[in-house]
């Protein structure tokens, strides 16, 4: 009996690159969801979000982190030896830990005290130290935290701030913004995002109007400046981020927490969508617009949901009841 060489795969350093990807090249082109019953009242009307827990560190804030990390290493500010700084009230914390883990930089974020379990219990996982912040300070208090430690310690850390960082929005003007232009084959009508850094909303709005300038762009904040929305901004009572540009946004809207809070749950169980405040938020600001329309007129609406609810279940609304 005669047996045929087996094929054996050798793999050596030339052709181990070319199999899989590694965890970096993960970081954008997310899915496109379609809301399937949410929003069925406005049947002129289709609702899509981009599922941005399809990045590696499992949100939004990996596509504005990666561009800093970069575009810091291109100007030569950031190198071997240095420690990544920034202030984060916890996504684009994680995102910069998951980078640093990945490129080997140390990190340290200034975090608000009152973040979530999980999201602590994350960045301590990839190896980055936290320096906790008053919560009544809310975000501003990290920011004023993480520049007095860069101010004594220049040479030491890239600070990336990433409130004042152009590399922010253009991360969304380069990737977000033509990810949606295609995956909606160049039909949306409407782009609709919540404002933290503004870099998301911003960037991604830029670009989808020069693409097409008759795309209506809406922003959303909350309607308070002590809300439950973590990574949003209430403008008119906060620091203001130097790369916030309202000249972009058609409209403004304002979100109750409460509202979020109902729609969170609401996703979960009527589109088997468990995704955060914030991306139920933004879901709550596209029927609000809807609402706005000509019902005779076809809208394609399109909103980010910046990260799923892994982080947020600790939190004590999944247990109320509906009218509470």
């Amino acid at each position: 009996m005669v047996f045929a060489k087996s094929s054996v795969l050798t793999t050596t350093p030339e052709n181990a690159r070319k199999i899989g990807v590694g965890v970096l090249e993960r970081v954008g082109n997310t899915p496109l969801l379609r809301l399937e019953r949410v929003g069925r009242e406005y049947p002129r009307a289709e609702f899509y979000a981009k599922a941005e827990w399809f990045n590696p560190g499992g949100s939004v804030k990996d596509r504005a982190a990666l561009s800093m990390i970069r575009e810091g290493e291109r100007a030569g500010a950031l190198r071997p030896g240095k420690t990544i700084l920034d202030a984060t009230s916890g996504n684009t914390g994680i995102a910069y830990a998951m980078i640093g883990a990945a490129l080997g930089y140390p990190v340290v974020l200034c975090l608000p005290s009152n973040a979530s379990p999980e999201r602590k219990r994350i960045l301590s996982a990839y190896g980055a130290k936290i320096i906790l912040t008053s919560a009544d300070a809310g975000s501003d208090g990290a920011i004023r935290r993480a520049r007095e430690i860069h101010g004594g310690d220049p040479q030491k850390y890239f600070y990336a701030d990433q409130y004042s960082n152009p590399a922010n929005w253009r991360a969304h003007y380069q990737t977000t913004a033509l990810e949606i232009w295609e995956q909606t084959e160049h039909s949306i009508t409407h782009f609709v995002a919540g404002l933290g850094t503004s870099g998301t909303f911003v960037g991604t709005a830029r670009r989808l109007k020069e693409l097409n300038p008759r795309i209506q762009c809406v922003s959303l904040q909350p309607d308070a400046s002590f809300h439950g929305l973590e990574g949003w901004k209430h403008m008119a009572s906060a620091l203001v981020p130097a790369i916030y540009d309202p000249r972009v946004a058609d409209g403004d809207s304002v979100i109750r927490t409460e509202d979020a809070y109902q729609m969170a749950k609401r996703l979960a169980r009527e589109e088997a969508m468990l995704v955060s405040p914030s991306a139920a938020a933004a879901l709550v600001g596209c029927l609000q617009l809807a609402a706005s329309l000509d019902r005779r007129e076809r809208a394609v609406i399109v909103t980010i949901f910046p990260d799923a609810a892994e982080k947020y279940l600790s939190e004590r609304f999944w247990d109320e009841s509906e009218g509470a």
